[in-house]
């Protein structure tokens, strides 16, 4: 559904602001592929931008493909701004660059939610879901679109049900330029793990779309261009189990229907080893990576974080599980918990070893607002408020030490040797085990072949021939080769050299040790 009612036209320009430089964007990658240069489209404006009045004009802007231009904002009536809180300074440079115009800025999503305070230049804050704040704040745009005396704070109080959702505007993004599309199927989480703010922002009950807005999406997202791998952004794909069963035939029937020319990701607990009838109808629908919160090995610490599900079967019998379905998993693990010792790092080295998962993010540990893991720090004065930190969390353990074991993991375990190990156990055993399909027509067309082809042309150029690793790679590629397996050998060289490369960056210095940082690798960018 839309905005209903308005009878005055405004033209409502959504910027959506660079990533700082991370893990978990990938943007090493990019050089490798026919194009890509961002990570996913965002949910939350262009869910926006389709709820809008259907007459009102809008424009999208994606800031990791394009910088919103002079024409832009001159064209603009008003400007609404979403992100996260690793994207604050981006998001205050965008309010302070429509201000030079004299345009009123929104602000929404999940860092305004949790920090309003954060933002105080912004002419609109819009905390929580879409619903009746969104509703008032169209209405009060279209009585005025000039920016308001003083700042105007619009709290949702009523939800809209997801139920009522609109497709999200894909057709503003430029779809073909993003690694992963994206879509959302529920929102809210039942577990309260420590460290996460989902439950504090969006509840412990999850919300859920119909199967069939789903493959509403999944056609809409086909339509404008996608056709490599769909990544359900839910907190936890599994967090209603019984809907989940529900949704996964329809997920198969489309797959069917569209010959299986996308693959499907998502994120949920490791628990999801326990439910082998869930895991064999994601198999069927294609699934071919599930991210999931790992966190650590030690159930010492998983206790301490209130992340006891994670025990419910034991870790690794958990990881072979899920490959046994010809599932990837991806892992988040942390460090600097306050359980951890001087042989964490080993532990997680051998964690890494063992578990041949290719892809961890590991990241130090960083205290988000609206978590219990804030409150207990703050409670025991252990927030540290120092950009030049890479967390705002004062260790048990020595600052030094723990950045220390953190860089040792990351240079050891994304070793080109190592990691393609990992990838090569991926091949022969996780990969072997997903469902054989025919090749869809769609993807014998010359389009899609040459895409193919300008991607092997730069792995082969960039990585067998410039690269310092490339007798590792040759060594991996060949094999590949020799299996015919082109998909395993595009898809692995390319997420292992954002891996290696970002590994190297972060172990001298240049990235993050988490993906929440606030220290600033980048120029400040001061809000008005």
């Amino acid at each position: 559904m839309r905005a209903e009612g308005i009878g005055t036209v405004r033209r409502i320009l959504c910027v959506f602001p660079r990533y700082t430089s991370s893990f978990g964007t990938f943007e090493y990658a990019y050089s490798l592929t026919d194009g890509v240069q961002a990570f996913m489209p965002p949910q939350g404006l262009l869910l926006i931008a389709a709820y809008l009045p259907e007459n009102w004009p809008v424009r999208f802007i994606d800031e990791n493909i394009r910088p919103a231009t002079k024409e832009d904002f001159e064209w603009a009536e008003a400007v609404f701004v979403s992100g996260m809180h690793i994207q604050r300074q981006q998001m205050n440079d965008i309010c302070r660059r429509a201000h030079t115009f004299d345009l009123a800025v929104a602000i929404g999503g999940p860092s305004v939610s949790a920090c309003p305070d954060y933002y105080p230049s912004f002419d609109y804050l819009h905390v929580g879901e879409l619903g009746d704040a969104t509703n008032e704040l169209i209405a009060r745009l279209a009585r005025d679109p000039s920016r308001p005396e003083q700042q105007v704070v619009l709290t949702t109080k009523d939800r809209l049900a997801m139920t009522e959702f609109p497709i999200p505007a894909y057709e503003l993004a430029e779809v073909k330029k993003y690694l992963l599309g994206s879509i959302q199927y529920s929102s809210g989480c039942p577990y309260q793990c420590e460290f996460c703010d989902i439950p504090g922002l969006y509840g412990r009950n999850p919300r859920l779309k119909t199967p069939q807005q789903i493959i509403a999406e999944l056609d809409r997202l086909r339509e404008c261009g996608m056709t490599d791998t769909v990544y359900f952004v839910d907190d936890n794909f599994i967090g209603n189990r019984k809907a989940t069963l529900d949704l996964l035939p329809h997920l198969i029937e489309w797959q069917k229907r569209t010959g299986y020319v996308v693959r499907l990701a998502c994120e949920a607990t490791l628990n999801i080893a326990k439910r082998p009838e869930i895991l064999e109808k994601m198999r069927e629908a294609m699934f071919v990576t599930v991210f999931c919160g790992i966190e650590t090995p030690d159930p010492d610490a998983l206790h301490a974080m209130h992340k006891d599900h994670n025990m419910m079967v034991p870790i690794q019998e958990g990881i072979h599980t899920i490959n046994s379905y010809g599932m990837e998993v991806v892992s988040g693990i942390i460090m600097g918990l306050d359980t951890d010792k001087p042989g964490t790092a080993d532990a997680l080295l051998n964690f890494v070893d063992e578990s041949r998962i290719p892809l961890l993010t590991i990241n130090l540990l960083q205290a988000l607002p609206k978590t219990p893991l804030w409150d207990r720090l703050e409670r025991e004065g252990r927030l540290v408020d120092d950009d030049g930190r890479d967390s705002n969390v004062e260790f048990l353990m020595p600052y030094d030490q723990v950045i220390n074991s953190w860089k040792r993991c990351m240079e050891i375990a994304y070793q080109p040797e190592k990691l393609y190990a990992r990838y090569q156990y991926q091949c022969d055993y996780t990969y072997a085990q997903r469902i054989k399909v025919p090749v869809a027509p769609e993807m014998k067309t010359w389009p899609n072949i040459r895409r193919a082809l300008i991607m092997l042309r730069n792995i082969f150029w960039q990585i067998g021939v410039l690269g310092d690793y490339r007798k590792v790679f040759w060594k991996f590629a060949l094999g590949r080769l020799r299996c015919g397996d082109i998909e395993g050998l595009i898809g692995s060289a390319t997420i292992a050299h954002h891996l290696i490369e970002f590994a190297r960056a972060a172990t001298s210095g240049q990235q993050n040790a988490s993906n929440y940082s606030i220290r600033l690798r980048e120029a400040s960018v001061p809000a008005e």
